[in-house]
């Protein structure tokens, strides 16, 4: 390619011309840096004019500071299992400078660095040294400065790139220098332009360290970029919107006497909540669209009853319904659920990796034969057709890409989909992550729920919680514990899987005990779960695969080690594995001496509260927008590159209010704009 014809959509590999790409492209391309506009968004983490050599006394945390001194003492200690070059060993170094120009002392840092940097300091006399500013254990401090740097003119700009997929920070910048110069002056489209004229060229290059700007400027620039990502990610989803607005369906209402009917069904009352919600879906269900809607509501709240309520009424029109799981053990779950409530005139099927005689499953299916089916991933293969879809369900569907879902309402025409999320969505993110989507809501418990105790196990009491626990045992009850991970690691030392069954059968010679993990072959973990659910096994070691679509009612404890180690929301998921009958629940989080009191104070949250509403506001401002539903599986909460819904929600408000005012103003130029944009293949293949 002919590097003076490149454009902003041209891939960040065409910088190179026919040249190999170096490895730093290579790996930017694999964390989704494809294009030369991805290139843009990659900012700096800091920018600012070259620093004047100054005393100690003007050192100021996260800005870049350059002193000079002399070396004190320096202490170095091996990084293990960090290798450079030719396999030579790596270290970390912790020097003690004191200041030319004043009294004072301040601490460097390098990590995995070569032992020669001893040599290098011990020879100097003294020496200047440059770098960011940072806090350890209330010090400030500069890990990895840059010793005796180049001398800088008065104009001279110091960018810091953040590192990315182990891309350092400097050869990220050698990559954007490569960016030709007119390529800076082509227009950068800007989506907002919609609303509003916006010179993106002139942001980027100042937040680029390109042209001279000062800080209040850059804050303003990148306060536009943020507007640009809301107004982006935003008018996708009312493309969603739009676009299922313009399926079309075959209404139906369901009389008074039906929907008494199929509420018999069940050996026991809805609650308001679950009433209010099938009154919601079968309004849906009127319309002349397909329903998009999600049923949110906290673990055991009965989100399941109103999905199989909402199945019920798709087959009086002779349609079939299709419920996809992330796991074989919600999938099981829920097919046992099902065999239990429906008469054996409505035929429902398991379909999972592991079904046997697929191809009668996929004739029957395609018959029509099967009426519900329930299974995992296997529901979006090809081989899968339906006589007549007319609903999908989907559980924990954060853990579904949209491409994934989509597989599988497209298997039949004008079809409704009910997603299903045991984790509740904050406030905060519901405009930004299912504005497209109506929300339903189940706060109310059944009746029957005792609901579940938490406490937090420190050492001086983790006798107790054993004593407790054996109590319990003694009573025929069951119990889960918790942990964060299999085996051990050489680098981090956590209670895994086997140690715990190691201590446990120690301290519970007389009981059954035994291990469930995701490296269980599929008939061991199945064997293992029958076992659990007949009673056979007292005491349950596991992971996190116990955390959706278990449901043995026996079980009255859950205990959790190194609680620190999950989000607030995945320990509220497992603790809704007990307290599910007329038994009260108890939930352990078993801490340690090492435990931070900043992780204390966390899962404090978690002891003092039941609420999945309030726990999740609460994940949410400990973890971030990225983390709370896993992104990079949903697809669905839009990853950010600069904008961030917490931070910058005054800017997310602003923007909601100006795209309400264009669809007022343009509201059929605005329809096909978003019509266009769901058409570009390169956006829709991200909504």
């Amino acid at each position: 390619m002919n590097i003076n014809k490149i454009g902003w959509n041209d891939s960040l590999l065409s910088l190179y011309g026919e040249k190999k790409p170096p490895q730093s492209a290579l790996k930017l391309q694999d964390a989704q840096i494809k294009s030369l506009y991805d290139l843009l968004w990659l900012l700096p983490l800091r920018i600012q004019k070259a620093p004047k050599l100054q005393s100690f006394e003007h050192i100021n945390l996260s800005e870049i500071f350059m002193g000079r001194g002399k070396l004190i003492n320096i202490r170095f200690s091996p990084a293990y299992g960090k290798r450079g070059k030719r396999g030579l060993q790596l270290f970390n170094a912790t020097a003690v400078i004191k200041d030319l120009l004043s009294e004072n002392f301040m601490t460097l840092k390098w990590f995995n660095t070569y032992p020669s940097l001893k040599k290098q300091l011990e020879s100097l006399e003294e020496f200047s040294f440059l770098g960011t500013v940072s806090e350890y254990k209330g010090s400030l401090q500069i890990a990895n400065p840059k010793i005796n740097p180049a001398s800088f003119s008065e104009t001279s700009m110091l960018i810091e790139y953040p590192t990315v997929n182990t891309v350092s920070g400097k050869n990220i910048q050698k990559v954007i220098q490569k960016i030709p110069q007119y390529l800076w002056e082509q227009e950068v489209p800007a989506f907002s332009n919609q609303f509003q004229n916006i010179d993106l060229n002139l942001k980027f290059k100042m937040l680029h360290g390109l042209v001279e700007s000062e800080k209040e400027e850059r804050i303003e620039a990148k306060n536009q970029l943020i507007y640009e990502e809301f107004f982006y990610n935003q008018l996708k989803v009312y493309a969603r919107k739009l676009k299922n607005k313009k399926l079309t369906s075959m209404p139906f209402i369901i009389s008074e006497e039906k929907k008494k009917s199929l509420k018999s069904f069940f050996p026991y009352p809805l609650t308001p909540d679950q009433i209010t919600v099938f009154n919601e879906i079968l309004h849906d269900f009127s319309l002349n669209y397909p329903m998009m809607r999600i049923i949110q509501g906290d673990v055991g709240c009965g989100k399941t009853t109103v999905a199989i309520l909402a199945a019920l009424a798709i087959l009086s029109q002779k349609k079939q319904t299709a419920f996809m799981c992330p796991t074989e053990t919600l999938a099981t779950q829920h097919y046992e659920t099902l065999k239990n409530i429906l008469p054996n005139e409505i035929t429902t099927t398991l379909l999972t990796g592991s079904t046997q005689n697929k191809q009668k499953v996929y004739h029957q299916l395609e018959t029509g034969e099967i009426q519900i089916v329930i299974g995992t991933h296997a529901l979006i293969q090809p081989s899968v057709k339906f006589h007549q879809l007319g609903l999908v369900v989907i559980d924990e569907q954060h853990k579904f890409g949209v491409h994934q879902r989509q597989s599988l309402t497209s298997k039949g025409k004008g079809v409704h989909t009910l997603l299903m999320s045991a984790t509740p969505i904050p406030r905060t993110l519901q405009l930004v992550q299912y504005g497209d989507l109506d929300i339903s809501t189940i706060k109310s418990m059944p009746a029957n729920r005792k609901g579940v105790k938490t406490r937090i196990v420190k050492p001086d009491t983790y006798s107790k919680y054993l004593s407790f626990i054996k109590t319990r045992m003694s009573l025929g009850e069951q119990v889960y514990i918790v942990a964060p991970a299999i085996e051990e690691n050489e680098t981090i030392r956590l209670k895994n899987v086997y140690s715990i069954l190691d201590l446990y059968q120690k301290y519970f010679p007389e009981y059954k005990i035994d291990v469930l993990h995701g490296q269980l072959k599929p008939d061991e973990k199945k064997e293992v779960m029958q076992e659990f659910e007949k009673g056979k096994i007292n005491l349950l070691i596991s992971t996190t695969v116990i955390e959706v679509g278990i449901n043995v009612i026996n079980s009255s404890v859950i205990a959790i080690y190194h609680p620190e180690r999950f989000g607030l929301s995945s320990l509220h998921q497992l603790r809704g594995r007990v307290g599910r009958g007329e038994k009260p629940g108890f939930c352990f989080l078993i801490t340690d001496k090492d435990t931070p009191s900043d992780a204390l104070n966390k899962i404090k949250i978690i002891e003092k509260s039941n609420d999945g509403f309030e726990i999740a506001e609460a994940d949410l401002m400990n973890r971030g927008q990225g983390d709370l539903f896993g992104i990079s599986q949903s697809g669905h909460l839009s990853h950010y590159k600069v904008a961030d819904i917490l931070k910058d929600i005054s800017i997310f408000k602003q923007v909601t209010k100006d795209i309400e005012k264009l669809q007022m103003n343009k509201t059929e130029q605005l329809n096909q704009f978003l019509l266009r944009l769901l058409e570009d293949t390169q956006v829709s293949s991200t909504i």
